[in-house]
């Protein structure tokens, strides 16, 4: 899950309200304008967005390889540590070796929002004569260690290693990043290279004891994030108990991220990306045809407090940033808090399915759709994407 990144952004409030405040603006700082287009920059925050949405599209099963390897600390975490970002820029031996200095350095100025930070301006990407050669230098290399890390999420769960150069970054990452936990603090080296998607298709090699554990994990990972955008996400902001803790806030892409936080629930749920109806081997799908009358009810039951939260978000009025204590922000909240508890109930009726022969090979099956049609699939699409925006930032400059 996200880290709450303890060096809150203080300043925050100011750029909502005045504009983008220049992570170089410091007099020691080199302030060389970067020499490129405009139209350069556009596309580099257009594939911004595409990556940004492929990645909220797995955090349905943030499980696995994204947690035991902190790579949703280590490349999403905020609010952006801004004076730290200042500091590194004026670094000349961090910024003399920024490939490496990255894969340690705080995660509040790395990942999505570290590069966000500097690509956009409320709402729309910045003029590209703010731009400095040490800011494109700097996100240049944040770039390629956010593809590296969405390669190592793809390797880690493609049960037939079928991308030798994926692995091979996969392996070099895992040797090269540290441990980072809740508070971001870093807690030392990472644990070899598991091959997750392996583990999750064959219960009693991994995580998973039998194949239904696996299946109810699949329905717990969509709890832990439907808990997290209700609960933190958008409600740390509208009660007030934190009004720095909104997520891309320099993009205005907060309500988007939401959304599609609750995409990846269904897609995990309905066994496929961009799923519209579930698919015959998705976990809803065996629900609703199981032939208990409970299950099935509690299954629709769920999958109409999905779309009805879907619908309460995407009312939500934006951008998030400067409304988020809109009285849209509680109807979604609740809509969120009603999914959960959906599913919460169809999980407990699951459960008293354990040793249950029939069903433990039905959830093999379940679970094998899930990690190649829902998981690979989804971090496959957003290593080719992460790809696709590091080159894009490349081109930035002439």
């Amino acid at each position: 899950m996200k880290t709450n990144n303890v060096l809150k952004m203080a300043a925050l409030t100011a750029v909502i309200s005045t504009g983008f405040i220049s992570c170089s603006n410091d007099d020691e700082a080199d302030v060389t304008i970067v020499n490129g287009t405009q139209a350069a920059l556009n596309q580099a925050c257009d594939d911004w967005k595409v990556a940004r949405a492929n990645w909220e599209n797995t955090e349905a099963f943030l499980f696995g390889a994204a947690d035991v390897y902190s790579i949703d600390p280590h490349t999403d975490t905020w609010p952006v540590a801004a004076n730290d970002l200042a500091d590194v820029l004026r670094d000349a031996t961090a910024m003399s070796n920024l490939d490496n200095f990255i894969k340690t350095a705080n995660s509040g100025i790395l990942g999505y929002h570290g590069l966000e930070y500097v690509l956009f301006r409320q709402g729309a990407p910045r003029d590209i004569n703010q731009i400095t050669n040490l800011e494109y230098d700097y996100i240049c290399a944040v770039a390629k260690d956010l593809y590296h890390a969405t390669a190592t999420l793809e390797a880690a769960w493609d049960s037939k290693e079928s991308n030798a150069e994926r692995h091979q970054i996969a392996l070099d990452y895992v040797a090269t990043h540290n441990s980072i936990n809740d508070d971001g603090d870093v807690e030392g080296a990472l644990d070899g290279f598991q091959n997750f998607g392996r583990a999750f298709k064959n219960p009693g090699t991994g995580d998973w004891a039998t194949a239904l554990d696996a299946t109810l994990e699949i329905i717990s990972g969509c709890q832990d994030i439907i808990g997290e955008v209700g609960d933190s996400k958008i409600g740390l902001p509208f009660t007030g108990q934190d009004a720095t803790y909104i997520e891309s806030p320099y993009a205005y892409n907060s309500i988007t991220d939401f959304y599609d936080n609750i995409i990846s629930c269904k897609n995990a749920l309905y066994g496929s990306m961009n799923a519209v109806t579930p698919n015959q081997n998705s976990v809803i799908y065996f629900c609703q045809n199981a032939g208990n009358a409970t299950l099935k009810t509690q299954a629709n039951t769920a999958v109409s407090k999905l779309d009805n939260a879907l619908a309460k978000i995407k009312a939500m009025k934006a951008p998030f940033a400067v409304n988020y204590s809109d009285a849209s922000c509680s109807d979604a909240i609740e809509a969120l808090g009603e999914l959960d508890a959906a599913l919460d109930e169809m999980a407990e009726t699951l459960k008293a399915y354990a040793g249950n022969a029939t069903v433990e090979q039905q959830c093999k099956v379940i679970n094998e759709n899930y990690v190649d049609n829902v998981v690979l699939a989804t971090y496959r699409t957003l290593a080719d994407n992460a790809q696709k925006l590091y080159n894009s930032i490349v081109k930035i400059k002439k």
